[in-house]
């Protein structure tokens, strides 16, 4: 007879359980059968002698079927797009709607703010009155009138995986490839995707900070998705430095306005859009190789079409109707707006990443605790980047506080984030490696 016990003692032994075993665990994570006390040690266990492909993509599908599995009838592929986290990568906010221009249709179901990383819900709910949290009509009804949307998990979409990350985030288990693997994948693919192109990020505002570790996620992401039944690719990407110039909600939307509206086009969030949506493109059918994705998503972009899109998920989503002409006017600005002038010449040779949405978070821009109310306002803009020659009294970055003590704690966070060195240090590509099943 199945029992939690059972199945601990299997993992902790060096075995793996079988997909029936992990099905009846993940529907007692789901129910409750499963106790907070057993779900850790299950963490645990996992963490430390690991399940295998086979067992982790059993684990995935279990983690998927424990709650409603949506299924789609829509005269285009259902594909979408997954981030590892970091700092200034608002991409899904442009990659979204590019790809409904394209003819894709994208369900993106997103988080909030990890850690030190934004989130892309919170970047959303600095446009006035844009809604994240959807029923499921309401978003078979948005797919059809906007072939994208952008909204928080249901309570009934994988939750086995919202209990089980709970729990490990307070016993020590995030690490685990196997855990990360099922977490990410089973509410993607509880989604009803065909396709899906994965971000994994590396470097100092990453949660993987050696290509070891990446490649290694990025394999196992790709293989588990791939075993589950949905065509993957992952690119491997920088994030030693900001992907955006502003790392901020209401910041980094201002900046995938400009970017869409070609008012001032961030190059490098703008070629990273258009990599992931080519390889989008290519998994769903809509082109015939990466070239010719490349061109559909350039111009996407280019001609305004991705921006259009754009302007018609806000509306459906409840923000303003005239966002897309209006919105420097609808945004919120933080009161405390201060200039972190360069103590010295020379360039910038390593940024820590990991400080600076730090003092972002401090700010108030994410939480410190469950339940911390964000501050859309806050935030840092016109981050200097790597290569960059600065001089004395010359401005790294702009401070947008809630109130002058704010803006003096986030200037020392970012004067310690920022080295400069006589020479230009070598810089690693935006995309380092691209992993394909």
């Amino acid at each position: 007879m199945t029992d939690a016990r059972s199945i601990i003692a299997t993992i902790r032994d060096g075995r793996v359980p079988s997909g029936a075993d992990l099905r009846w665990f993940a529907a007692g994570l789901a129910s409750g059968a499963v106790s907070d006390a057993q779900a850790g040690a299950f963490a645990m266990a996992v963490l430390l002698k690991g399940l295998g492909e086979a067992g982790r993509t059993a684990l995935t599908q279990a983690m998927r079927d424990s709650g409603k599995v949506l299924a789609w009838d829509l005269p285009g592929p259902v594909l979408d797009k997954h981030s590892t986290g970091g700092i200034g990568d608002c991409v899904s906010l442009l990659l979204a709607p590019a790809l409904a221009a394209c003819g894709a249709y994208v369900p993106m179901i997103s988080g909030r703010g990890l850690g030190h990383t934004g989130g892309t819900l919170d970047k959303l709910e600095a446009i006035p009155g844009f809604r994240t949290a959807m029923s499921e009509d309401q978003l078979r009804q948005q797919m059809h009138a906007c072939r994208c949307a952008i909204v928080a998990a249901s309570a009934d979409l994988a939750p086995a995986d919202r209990r089980l990350y709970a729990i490990r985030d307070v016993t020590a288990t995030v690490e685990s490839i196997d855990l990360i693997t099922a977490s990410i994948l089973s509410k993607k693919l509880a989604a009803g995707l065909e396709g899906l192109v994965l971000d994994v990020k590396l470097g100092s505002g990453a949660f993987m900070r050696g290509l070891d570790q990446a490649t290694a996620l990025a394999r196992a992401l790709v293989t588990t998705a791939g075993g589950a039944g949905c065509r993957t690719t992952a690119l491997i990407t920088d994030m030693d430095q900001p992907l955006a110039t502003a790392a901020g909600n209401a910041l980094e939307v201002i900046e995938v306005m400009e970017t869409l509206t070609g008012t001032s086009i961030n190059r490098r969030l703008h070629d990273l859009t258009v990599a992931l949506g080519a390889e989008a493109l290519v998994l769903g059918g809509l082109a015939e190789d990466l070239d010719d994705a490349t061109d559909r998503m350039d111009r996407a972009l280019a001609r305004g079409a991705a921006a259009e899109w754009f302007g018609r998920m806000v509306a459906a989503q409840g923000g303003p109707a005239d966002f897309l002409e209006r919105w420097p006017d609808r945004l919120p600005s933080a009161p405390v707006v201060r200039d972190v002038l360069s103590p010295g010449a020379g360039f910038v040779t390593a940024i820590d990443g990991f400080a600076l949405g730090q003092a972002v978070v401090h700010l108030g821009g994410g939480r410190l605790r469950d339940g911390d109310r964000v501050n859309p306002s806050v935030g840092l803009s016109d981050l200097a980047g790597l290569g960059d020659e600065m001089h004395r009294g010359v401005p790294l970055a702009r401070i947008h506080a809630s109130s002058f003590d704010a803006a003096a704690q986030a200037e020392l966070a970012v004067l310690a984030a920022y080295r400069l060195e006589p020479a230009p240090a070598t810089t690693q590509p935006l995309i380092i490696e691209r992993i394909t099943g």
